[in-house]
């Protein structure tokens, strides 16, 4: 089958290789004689959230029956945003969590995303014993699910939040549009800053298990900005299907990215002598234009791998209190040790609002390079040293390009892609040499 872990967890079309219901039994098992080795002291529970795919109450279903299978039961939380679990799993009764969802990806996928005993994301060294026991031939006990509710799970993740909200800051009447990506935002975004006194526009709320991330949400913007320039609102923002990232659109009703967001809340922590080092950990995807932008007001920047964990790794490192990828998954290490799009959005809100000033102008000073990201299909992830004048052709490219741009050529750790991306101050320049690398890598 391969290896099972990608960047963010296990995901796969619901249904089959990886996410087959015999599968994730075996997945749980595996996951919970791996917890009772590593944390036997913690009680013998997972804490399980999921998105609103059709497919989630089954795949849930599978996982129980894997863990009960190693004596273990599920405490549900129902549907909720993935960074639920790192809010709540310190305070409940649980030795670890999971998530059952494919975040941006298309309703048909699904996954699972594992949670350490301290709300964290799995440790590598965790997923890669997972990994051995799931994929060995070691027979499974005779599979036994044990599920019972979270009481009031939802209500303690609003609470979470709200307790991120600075005194004395006021959303009252403020207009605001919601795009929740008909996933797991739908219900508690819009109840979050109706409590906060906001005048809240929802869209793409209405999920029917098919039509999560469909045409909407954090990788579709194009409703919201819409939305956002016909109701005058003060800004927009657009979860993904599981809520740990946001996209957010300016009071013009222009995308504003995860770059955006660090650069205006790295100004805000600064004046307000919170950012720690005065240091903001950003990946290799971040544009050129927030770099510079940093290191024109005195900042450090620590670069890291793409993902989240990543990040999350960087700021343990560094000491940082804030760091993000362009995707929109943005870490309030005062809050959260994860991607939390709802308590970002919470967070660019109160700046606003603190500031007195509209995103555009906290996010003047960035000159945003034009950036050519192409989706290749692969059928296995090949190294790329290893496919015939690919070098060459890369090689060429960062030649033509010089110190006015640069290349980013990975392989996806939730999809069958590669991604090409190709930087630069001219958009026709960086599609052709973008065309020319992907038509290179497809041999």
């Amino acid at each position: 089958m391969g290896k099972l872990f990608g960047t963010d967890g296990v995901r796969g079309l619901a249904g089959k290789g990886p996410l087959a219901p015999a599968f994730v039994r075996r997945l749980g098992w595996a996951t919970a004689t791996v917890l009772a080795r590593r944390v036997p002291t913690r009680p013998k529970t997972l804490f399980v959230v999921r998105d609103t795919r059709a497919s989630g109450p089954a795949l849930l279903r599978a996982l129980a029956e894997g863990l009960g299978a190693a004596g273990y039961s599920v405490l549900d939380g129902g549907v909720l945003p993935t960074p639920a679990v790192a809010a709540l799993l310190p305070t409940s009764p649980a030795a670890a969590g999971a998530v059952i969802s494919a975040s941006h990806n298309p309703a048909p996928y699904n996954g699972v995303k594992l949670f350490g005993p301290d709300g964290q994301k799995c440790e590598e060294r965790w997923e890669s014993d997972i990994e051995s026991l799931a994929l060995s031939n070691q027979p499974m006990p005779p599979p036994r699910a044990r599920v019972r509710p979270l009481a009031n799970a939802g209500a303690r993740y609003r609470r979470f939040l709200l307790s991120t909200w600075p005194t004395g800051a006021s959303l009252k009447n403020v207009p605001v549009v919601l795009d929740c990506a008909n996933g797991a935002t739908s219900v508690v975004a819009p109840q979050v800053f109706r409590a906060l006194g906001a005048r809240v526009t929802v869209v793409s709320a209405s999920p029917n298990g098919n039509n999560i991330n469909r045409g909407c949400g954090a990788l579709h913007p194009e409703n919201l900005a819409a939305v956002v320039r016909r109701t005058g609102a003060r800004f927009g923002v657009a979860f993904d299907g599981d809520g740990d990232r946001a996209i957010f659109v300016d009071e013009a009703g222009r995308p504003r990215d995860g770059d955006a967001v660090l650069l205006a809340a790295a100004r805000h922590l600064k004046a307000q002598g919170r950012l720690k080092n005065n240091t903001v950990v950003v990946t290799v995807m971040s544009n050129v234009g927030l770099l510079r932008a940093l290191d024109a007001l005195g900042f450090r920047s620590e670069v890291t791998a793409v993902g989240d964990k990543y990040v999350w790794q960087g700021m343990r490192k560094t000491g940082a209190v804030l760091g993000g990828e362009p995707s929109g998954h943005v870490i309030f290490r005062d809050y959260l040790s994860t991607g939390d799009g709802l308590l970002t959005a919470l967070q660019v809100a109160a700046l606003l609002v603190e500031t007195g000033r509209g995103f555009s102008a906290l996010t003047s000073l960035a000159v945003h390079y034009p950036q050519v990201l192409l989706n290749v299909t692969v059928k296995e992830r090949r190294p790329l040293d290893k496919v015939p004048g690919f070098n060459a052709a890369l090689d060429k490219v960062n030649r033509a390009l010089g110190e006015t741009g640069r290349t980013l050529v990975r392989y996806s750790g939730t999809e069958p892609l590669l991604r090409v991306m190709v930087e630069g101050p001219d958009r026709a320049v960086i599609q052709a040499h973008a065309e020319t690398l992907a038509r290179a890598a497809q041999v």
